[in-house]
């Protein structure tokens, strides 16, 4: 089965937070950048006050943050200046700005911290970050640092633009952003000095930042928050990729925090099963095995509560709380965490062993069950068959296991925006699976856009307690777990009055695929086609029907007035001289050549544009 099942958790919330093209650099991208790297900070309440004006109080500090190792300064052990008592709250970066030659003082001894700072000031001083010192600008004060300044891009964005204009915050943190990206005197991207590196477009890479400055985890549950260094009150919540409130936080989800930027993520995704495996051992586990998945320890305290010194081994149910990048930040029991909402469709059953905890093992039978967040896991079943819908159920003792669960239907029409069935919300984070047979796939609610859902292509939703769907199953409505490509031949043995046998050729996007012989004569013609099930073992070909010749337009295919969405996987073949060649669309545009598109069904049903053919 083709593996087409989105990544999510903090690759989801990192890219909200990813960086723009270098040509349109954005506000929320600059402030973004230097609060991840601690040079911008807000006040007592979180406000960054971007339209403010910036002191030298204030800028020396961001221009000290700004050095390798720079947000370790503490308070100055003396007064650096008569204005500037050691018991001032920059007197400790003052000192350092000083020291490191960024900043002096006035010829009269005073530093004047509460004096506005001046574009000509701000961009000598990010000069001399850079290396540059009077004797590398041609010309007077400030003429010749303002021409260097321009030269090196450190004016993109910065509003202020005459010598003694005074520099906002929001100017700050453009010239900082901009000088993370500059070159040093000797060559060196300046980021790279701090530990960093650019990303492809040559900008900060915002993903890289966040990663290396994360702090935690810590679970969230009675005093969680005490743990924060600032109050969550004044931090920007997500949870699960999406803006949230604190208040939307819930126990045992995982959460990490930046304490620069003020910002604060949580997960919530959990595993919930028996403990099958401890590799390399017990003593000094690197991971666990739980409901027949194997997960890498991410914390120390989660590697030792597994261990022989902790409080869970083998044959023991837990709950793990996975963090950000899917391995395990903490355990917790599973009488203490709760029910699972882990559901879905049950793909095989079969009889398993499992440790008992005192070195034995024993059988039980065992159902894998195709979870709404497209993975597999395997838990005891009683009494349960292939395609039946099942949940996770904890007992009152903390077993785990697989129930039945009882169908849920609904219809209605997907909104453009994919919010919306009918009147019912969908949540942002709604789990939703749609299965054919034993095969199925995790899509997203922008998947199901326009769709117009019938109560026989939904077998089960949930709600949440803001009533929105939370998870729900669907039947083989958008086919994105299907094979696409060119049927090439059909071979027919034909054995004299007993049964004639098939055999069948087919280009899968550029994989050449024999299906085994069989007396099996599906309703297909030499031409584009779907395939259900695997390539080892179809469950059955179809054709696809044309859409006509056309022309490719914005992500569409275009066919006199009929207008369809390309499959996220849409195969592209040119057909020359009576053969296929897999090629892309690409290549084909290129060409120009006469392009015919087939789709699987009416887009309103969940179909797309899956093949088109180049002549």
């Amino acid at each position: 089965m083709k593996n087409r099942i989105q990544a999510a958790l903090l690759a989801v919330c990192l890219v909200l937070l990813s960086v723009l093209p270098a040509q349109a650099v954005s506000q929320d991208q600059a402030v973004q950048v230097v609060q991840a790297l601690g040079i911008l900070s807000g006040d007592e309440r979180g406000n960054l006050n971007l339209s403010s004006p910036v002191t030298r109080a204030e800028f020396v500090t961001m221009a000290v943050k700004a050095l390798p190792g720079g947000g370790n300064i503490v308070q100055a052990a003396t007064s650096p200046y008569p204005d500037v008592p050691r018991s001032h709250w920059a007197s400790g970066y003052v000192e350092a700005g000083v020291r490191a030659g960024l900043v002096s003082g006035f010829s009269d001894g005073t530093f004047r911290p509460n004096r506005r700072i001046t574009l000509a000031e701000g961009a000598t001083v990010a000069l001399q970050l850079l290396g540059y010192g009077p004797g590398d600008v041609a010309g007077a004060y400030p003429a010749g640092q303002l021409v260097l300044y321009r030269r090196l891009g450190l004016d993109e964005g910065v509003s202020a633009a005459d010598p003694g204009t005074e520099l906002t915050r929001r100017d700050a943190a453009f010239l900082f952003y901009n000088l993370l990206s500059a070159k040093t005197k000797d060559g060196q991207v300046y980021l790279t000095t701090l530990g960093y590196s650019l990303n492809q477009a040559g900008e900060p890479d915002l993903v890289a930042l966040l990663s290396a400055r994360l702090e935690g985890p810590v679970v969230v549950g009675e005093g969680w928050a005490q743990s924060l260094p600032f109050p969550l009150s004044s931090a920007t919540v997500y949870r699960d990729g999406t803006p949230a409130s604190s208040g939307a936080l819930q126990p045992w989800d995982v959460v990490y925090y930046n304490s620069s930027a003020l910002w604060v993520w949580a997960y919530s995704n959990k595993v919930t099963g028996t403990i099958q495996a401890l590799e390399p051992s017990a003593a000094n586990p690197a991971s666990v095995t739980v409901a027949g998945r194997t997960f890498a320890l991410e914390t120390a305290s989660a590697a030792y509560d597994l261990s022989s010194l902790g409080s869970f081994g083998l044959g023991d149910s837990v709950t793990l709380l996975l963090g950000r990048t899917g391995g395990v930040a903490a355990v917790a029991d599973t009488s203490a965490s709760g029910d699972s909402p882990r559901v879905g469709v049950v793909t095989a059953v079969e009889t398993a062993s499992y440790p008992d905890g005192h070195g034995g093992t024993y059988t039980a039978p065992t159902a894998t069950l195709l979870a709404t967040d497209g993975q597999s896991y395997r838990y005891p079943c009683s009494g349960l068959k292939e395609g039946d819908l099942a949940r996770v159920l904890v007992s009152g003792t903390g077993e785990v296991s697989l129930a039945r669960l009882s169908s849920a239907s609904l219809s209605g029409q997907v909104d453009g925006q994919g919010t919306r069935v009918g009147d019912i919300p969908l949540s942002p984070q709604a789990e939703i699976l749609d299965v054919s047979g034993e095969y199925g796939l995790r899509v997203y609610p922008g998947r199901l856009a326009g769709v117009s859902l019938t109560s026989s292509m939904v077998s089960y939703y949930s709600r949440n307690s803001a009533g929105e769907i939370d998870r729900l199953i669907l039947k083989d409505v958008t086919g994105d777990m299907h094979h696409y490509g060119i049927l090439t031949q059909i071979q027919e043995a034909v054995t004299g009055g007993m049964s004639d046998y098939y055999a069948y050729q087919l280009d899968m996007e550029g994989t050449l695929v024999a299906l085994p012989q069989s007396t099996t004569r599906y309703p297909v013609q030499v031409g584009p086609v779907c395939l259900k099930g695997s390539l080892e073992q179809p469950d059955r070909l179809i054709s696809l029907t044309s859409a006509g010749t056309g022309k490719v337009v914005n992500g569409h295919f275009e066919a006199g007035s009929r207008r369809y969405s390309l499959a996220e996987q849409t195969a592209i073949y040119l057909y020359k001289n009576g053969s296929y060649q897999h090629t892309t669309l690409a290549k084909v545009l290129e060409e120009g050549l006469t392009l015919t598109g087939w789709y699987d069904k009416a887009e309103n049903a969940g179909g797309r544009l899956r093949v088109i053919l180049a002549q």
